[in-house]
């Protein structure tokens, strides 16, 4: 779930931003079709089967513009729903009601997406100790929800943004002149209590790596052979994240190879829109 504090201080200013985008002086339709305060009732239907993510963030939307509005809501985040279920119904002003529900919508169907096609991603994981983790692939200011909608699917978020770790990639070994080079500087750099983890193509990038005192050794766009040749040569001194061409049909052989975490993108950009539904709109 996500909290109050989180809500004000993550959430408001995106949903508002959103909003704003989409009212940029009025609702025209409605202020047409609603010229005096009414109140009415709608409900939220599923129109696909998945794992339902962001019902706050929907909640908030409607709330956000007008504090009153109340929610008989019978699924929470995480929770699974079926085509056709009436997950619950939404009570309130119907000009607030129609002017805000595409937004609300928006976050519902695009977190849920997510999440459901992340928990099948996970499910081809199970039984071992392989972790599904996402990336930085996210689409602009919707990191948060996104990564959010990741973690409820039941796979694991990697560093949040740039300040939250340390990974030296192809560009940033290209600027230092070296792997050995970039990560002695990194660790003369960085607070001890950071990991440095390494991005390596090759194996000889991999065994410098690791005679580099790397916490972390990515193998990046590696096939299976070359992968499993460089878990070997790891041999545990290090952990391992298999990244590049990861797709969920691909994940069971990555995990027999036995690398400690693999990360997608696709958790991000791929996953489709879950289908949601704000329907029979009626006065009260």
């Amino acid at each position: 779930m996500i909290n109050g504090v989180t809500l004000k201080t993550n959430v408001d200013k995106y949903i508002l931003m959103a909003l704003q985008e989409d009212i940029t002086q009025e609702d025209v339709t409605t202020n047409a079709v609603m010229p005096f305060d009414t109140m009415g009732e709608v409900q939220l239907i599923a129109k696909q089967d998945g794992i339902l993510c962001g019902i706050d963030v929907f909640k908030r939307c409607f709330t956000i513009v007008d504090e009153s509005v109340k929610f008989d809501l019978k699924k929470q985040d995480g929770e699974r729903i079926e085509k056709g279920e009436l997950l619950g119904t939404i009570t309130g002003n119907i000009t607030v009601l129609l002017s805000s529900e595409r937004i609300a919508l928006n976050y519902l169907q695009r977190m849920s997406g997510i999440a459901t096609f992340t928990n099948a991603c996970v499910k081809q994981l199970d039984g071992y100790k392989t972790k599904l983790l996402d990336t930085r692939k996210t689409t602009p200011n919707m990191r948060f929800f996104e990564k959010y909608a990741v973690k409820v699917g039941g796979a694991y978020n990697h560093r949040y943004n740039l300040s939250d770790g340390v990974l030296i990639k192809d560009n940033h070994i290209g600027a230092a002149g070296s792997v050995s080079k970039a990560i002695a500087m990194a660790k003369e750099y960085a607070p001890f209590v950071r990991k440095i983890e390494v991005e390596t193509e090759s194996l000889d990038m991999v065994c410098e790596a690791v005679e580099a005192g790397a916490d972390i050794i990515m193998l990046d766009n590696m096939d299976n052979a070359t992968m499993k040749k460089a878990v070997e040569i790891i041999a545990g001194r290090a952990e391992t994240e298999c990244s590049g061409n990861v797709t969920k049909e691909r994940l069971k052989e990555i995990a027999e190879i036995g690398v400690d975490y693999v990360s997608s993108g696709a958790l991000t950009y791929g996953a489709p829109l879950l289908d949601l539904s704000l329907k029979n709109l009626h006065t009260i």
